[in-house]
């Protein structure tokens, strides 16, 4: 079979982004490793610390499939959620401004590891209408080189991308992080304009799955850590 140099090209480029791809996606995956052995140690720890005693609150990690982990503390719950896909920054993102990625445009490609916070009264009562917020998500690149864009005690800045690698260390730093924000970030009483109307088929359905929406920033705007009442 005759293949033009064209076409020779073709079957390179398609195999450099594939092995680019399947690189990042390995190194996402160590990455997540070290997020959940580390959210388990923080169960572990919390409860062992608390052993002689009852526990003040509920502490409890859970594995849900291959890229899920889930951390339950009082009344929230933290999602840390591999995604399988690899993705590149817009142009106009912040990061492809970095020197460390003008010198390579690859290091730009990256899988994500995301952080919401839900209310653990969300998943008890089956309220399927509750919201939940991103509150960091975590980019590695073929690398191993990652940077956190987040609320808070989550975001560092896009200069430390070509030198922080994701270990236990940084994993349980960001897991702290991530609790400590959790934490301080309360929920607050819809604004009234928000609450004051109601559905017969709201209150015809039990606590166990009423469908009333609950959210900590319901009616408000949550963006850049600035909480306003939506217009």
């Amino acid at each position: 079979m005759d293949i033009s140099k064209e076409t020779e090209d073709l079957f390179k480029i398609v195999a450099g982004k594939s092995s680019l791809k399947n690189l990042v996606y390995i190194n996402t995956l160590d990455a997540f490793k070290h997020v959940k052995t580390q959210v388990e140690k923080f169960a572990i720890g919390y409860n062992e610390f608390y052993k002689a005693e009852a526990a003040i609150a509920d502490v409890r990690s859970k594995k849900v499939g291959d890229f899920e982990i889930d951390l339950k503390f009082g009344g929230d719950v933290l999602l840390f959620l591999m995604h399988t896909n690899v993705f590149q920054f817009p142009r106009d993102h912040e990061v492809m401004k970095t020197p460390y990625v003008n010198e390579d445009s690859t290091r730009s490609y990256c899988g994500i590891i995301n952080i919401y916070n839900f209310i653990s009264d969300s998943f008890k009562y089956n309220r399927v209408n509750d919201v939940g917020y991103l509150i960091g998500r975590i980019f590695i690149n073929r690398e191993s080189h990652y940077f956190i864009e987040g609320k808070r005690e989550l975001g560092f800045l896009y200069n430390n991308f070509g030198k922080n690698i994701l270990t236990d260390k940084s994993a349980k730093e960001i897991i702290d992080a991530a609790v400590k924000y959790t934490v301080n970030f309360d929920l607050l009483t819809p604004h009234y304009d928000i609450a004051k109307f109601v559905t017969v088929n709201d209150i015809k359905h039990t606590l166990d799955s009423i469908s009333m929406k609950t959210g900590k920033r319901l009616g408000y705007k949550f963006q850049a850590d600035n909480i306003t009442p939506e217009k």
